[in-house]
């Protein structure tokens, strides 16, 4: 199985949907540490459960490029996944 690293998540906007369509909501944000030496690995869960409205990000910090991407991404994903498993989010 492939991987991406958690540069190659954060630049294809990985991170920054998975915040803002559903951690961001719930008063959760993953974070993305650059270390030192230039690399960068996953850092903490933050929790903000406690904020009435949970976490956004300010709009300028938003990339719509990322967000087309993803969307993209979603609607070939969501279409494959209906036709050959009859579900998109897996029931419990």
């Amino acid at each position: 199985m492939k991987k991406l690293t958690p540069k190659q998540f954060r630049e294809l906007g990985f991170l920054q949907e998975l915040n803002r369509q559903f951690l961001h909501p719930l008063g959760l944000a993953l974070e993305i540490i650059e270390n030192d030496d230039g690399t960068e690995t996953f850092g903490n869960v933050w929790d903000c459960q406690d904020d009435p409205e949970g976490i956004i990000f300010d709009k300028s910090f938003l990339d719509e490029t990322k967000i087309k991407f993803v969307k993209l991404l979603q609607k070939n994903k969501h279409a494959l996944r209906k036709k050959s498993l009859g579900f998109i989010i897996q029931d419990i």
